[in-house]
């Protein structure tokens, strides 16, 4: 069995790692053979992450590139494609697949089609609103992280629409216990061009942080994010997310009420989580499948309520333990590679 990944992006980039690369190394030990062609590179991604703009050129040649590597796919049993095979292009690649009879699973951690169908400009809305439901529309399957993506590939009229979260391998994260201290660290991981959400809490982190003991840990934020006297930022790396996590007294995930926000699959929640650390997310989207209110983690819909949760948490410690002791179950019950591994390996030997 000879499966072809048509990925966004190198290890690098957290969607390609985490919804393909990571179960790549399982469905290898059950004979899936799966060879990667990622459409951008590390330096493509490092450029986007520092902000700088697009280079045209190397957009082309990796466009160029993908054209020689569908050229050869008929030799796969089934391509694996992130999103779409060419950002930014109508859905010509994938139709031709189709008339070809190559099958191919179509894979979404993120609201993509709100790229195109309430783009500013009218003539992309015109000539790409559509594009990504007719990509689900003529796939064998389709994946989606979060029910908000479930049900627009229902919509689009997709034949077999399947749901996946975006997990965590259990044998990287662990639970570490915390010595008691004074200091209460408030914690965010995630990327530069996410961290913009954490700009409406400033209020709520700032005035927090007037406490001595009270700060926060930003890990892989932009610079420019927010500030502080005490609040510290992080560069991120695969190798060592997992300890600065560890650290955390408590994980947040703010988000906007809009619709690429619904797109979102909650995965540094299912971080957090898994390291045994309470959580407190807006009630938006992807956060309130993960996070049961008082069980689990704590839900917030307004600044007031933010407030609360954290200065709740910052005096109760065993507040803290039980509803970080739940989260780890949650995690090793629906949020891992193990759990998850054995059933995406069962939908591609259906498909096949």
């Amino acid at each position: 069995m000879k499966i072809l990944l048509l990925s966004r992006y190198t290890r690098l980039g957290a969607s390609s790692r985490l919804r393909s690369y990571q179960y790549l190394p399982y469905l290898r030990n059950l004979g899936i053979e799966v060879d990667v062609a990622p459409l951008f590179g590390d330096n493509y991604l490092k450029q986007l992450y520092q902000g700088k703009t697009k280079n045209r050129k190397q957009v082309l040649r990796a466009y160029i590139q993908r054209i020689r590597i569908l050229i050869q796919s008929g030799q796969y049993d089934l391509l694996w494609i992130e999103y779409e095979l060419f950002p930014w292009l109508p859905s010509f690649a994938e139709k031709l697949l189709s008339l070809w009879n190559i099958p191919y699973i179509v894979d979404y951690d993120d609201a993509v089609f709100h790229r195109y169908d309430i783009h500013s400009m009218r003539l992309i809305r015109i000539l790409l609103g559509q594009k990504i439901d007719r990509i689900m529309r003529n796939a064998a399957l389709v994946l989606a992280g979060n029910s908000y993506l479930l049900e627009r590939a229902k919509k689009s009229g997709a034949d077999r629409v399947e749901y996946l979260p975006t997990v965590i391998d259990l044998e990287r994260y662990s639970v570490r216990e915390k010595h008691r201290s004074k200091e209460f660290n408030i914690g965010w991981i995630g990327s530069p061009s996410t961290s913009g959400y954490l700009q409406d809490l400033q209020p709520v982190l700032s005035e927090l942080c007037e406490d001595q003991h009270t700060f926060v840990t930003l890990v892989g934020a932009a610079m420019d994010s927010i500030q502080g006297q005490r609040i510290r930022s992080l560069k991120w790396s695969e190798a060592s997310e997992v300890q600065d996590i560890q650290q955390f007294d408590v994980g947040i995930m703010p988000l906007p009420d809009t619709l690429w926000a619904k797109g979102k699959c909650g995965y540094k929640l299912v971080q957090y989580m898994a390291c045994g650390v309470p959580v407190v997310a807006s009630s938006i989207g992807a956060n309130r499948e993960i996070v049961e209110n008082e069980k689990n983690g704590l839900l917030s819909t307004n600044l007031q309520e933010w407030r609360d949760h954290l200065i709740r948490l910052r005096d109760d410690a065993g507040l803290r333990y039980q509803l970080g002791g739940n989260g780890r179950r949650t995690v090793e019950e629906k949020y891992c590679l193990q759990v998850n591994g054995p059933r995406l390996a069962s939908l591609i030997q259906n498909l096949i």
